[in-house]
């Protein structure tokens, strides 16, 4: 979602010879350096004010209506629910630098601390950015995947688990090793990268798929690297952003990506009469989206999003009076997975919605109501439905 892969390109920075690193960086990928990387310096007061500012550059105050909307629809996000103060207080929490890859700058803060080689760390990390930007122009490689959610979050960990994996094992390469040498090392990382946002306040406070969607990026993203460069040696670096996986499942699981596996259609429920009905957002609803449904509502059911192969989403809403309905689908990979995720369903309708009620509860349909509206939920072969928000129960196409 746009401003939540906005948020992603914070991050921490800070100093050493920008040269030296770029040559090195250069180096381990066969990226040539193309120009020096500009930069500016910030103090942290001013940090809100930048993001605020960016922002308003980057997304619409509409754009970030309708997402909340999504959110609130999936049950990602409570109603009361303030999208754009709590990217921009998590960025602030967050970020000690960042690069800025429209204005193509790094900027880093003049009060960020955490001792030297932390600084370092986290300033290979943006020169990686930098040096990728130069080659693959990030800005425009992230819209390419705007159009679906999923595809977005995909695009985000490739860029920022390269980022992850360079800073690395460029700093493996300084005491003699290297990540393909050692499992542990890479293991470690990716915890290291999965925790980063731990005991920061506001990261704490926000929903769980915010705080997942911030760090998935770094730390499943540079697994999915590693692999990449496990199966292609340096032509990884170049690959993955020339052909950039399109769902999050091909980043959990890199052999789908290998295999250009292709997630499978959905035919979404429909309006009975959509006069009066716009069509607000619509997209994919990928593994990572299943991973955070399942935890969050149906604890216990494990990895059952790794059995996903499908899944989409159309937002509807009236204008008269700004009723909004969810259309969403997802295909799994048997029917033996596809009832297991139906009953899992059936947890997430009585979490997310307000009073929750089943007037039909079968082994292939849930409906009710709720303070949301009226719903249905369908279980046919290997693929789930659903239909939620309705006015009235005959609503939904048959």
């Amino acid at each position: 979602m746009k401003l939540l892969v906005f948020l992603l390109a914070a991050v921490s920075a800070a100093a050493q010879s920008r040269q030296e690193i770029l040559g090195r960086l250069s180096e381990i990928t066969g990226l040539a350096v193309r120009r020096p990387v500009a930069e500016k310096t910030m103090a942290r007061a001013e940090l809100k004010a930048y993001f605020e500012a960016r922002i308003k550059e980057v997304v619409k105050p509409e754009e970030i209506r309708i997402e909340e909307l999504v959110l609130r629809m999936f049950g990602f996000a409570p109603k009361d629910f303030d999208l754009k103060k709590s990217t921009i207080d998590l960025m602030a929490e967050q970020a000690a630098a960042f690069y800025d890859y429209r204005k193509k700058q790094m900027v880093l803060l003049d009060t960020a601390g955490g001792g030297d080689a932390m600084q370092e760390m986290a300033l290979i990390h943006e020169l990686a950015h930098a040096l990728a930007d130069q080659h693959f122009q990030l800005e425009r490689f992230l819209r390419k995947g705007s159009t679906s959610d999923d595809s977005a979050m995909a695009r985000t960990a490739v860029m920022e688990g390269q980022a992850t994996y360079l800073m690395s094992e460029f700093m493996a390469r300084k005491m003699g090793q290297s990540l393909k040498d050692s499992p542990m090392m890479v293991d470690m990382m990716s915890r290291t990268a999965a925790s980063g946002g731990s005991g920061f306040p506001v990261f704490e406070s926000v929903p769980l798929y915010m705080r997942e969607s911030l760090v998935f990026p770094y730390s499943k993203g540079m697994l999915f690297q590693h692999k990449a460069v496990e199966k292609y040696g340096q032509r990884a670096y170049r690959e993955v952003f020339e052909r950039a996986p399109a769902t999050t499942r091909e980043i959990l699981h890199p052999e789908a990506y290998f295999d250009q596996v292709k997630p499978l259609p959905v035919t979404l429920p429909g309006l009975a009469n959509s006069r009066g009905w716009k069509k607000q957002a619509e997209g994919t609803a990928g593994e990572f989206d299943h991973s955070i449904l399942v935890k969050q509502y149906a604890k216990g059911e494990g990895d059952l999003a790794s059995k996903w192969r499908g899944g989409a989403y159309r937002l509807w809403e009236r204008k008269k009076d700004r009723r909004a309905v969810l259309s969403y689908g997802s295909a799994w990979e048997d029917e033996k997975s596809a009832r297991q995720y139906f009953k899992a369903y059936r947890a997430v309708l009585e979490g997310k919605l307000t009073g929750c009620v089943f007037e039909l509860d079968s082994e292939t349909d849930l409906a009710g109501k709720s303070a949301e509206g009226h719903f249905h939920a369908r279980l046919l072969g290997s693929t789930v439905t659903s239909i939620e928000g309705l006015e009235r129960a005959d609503d939904a196409a048959r």
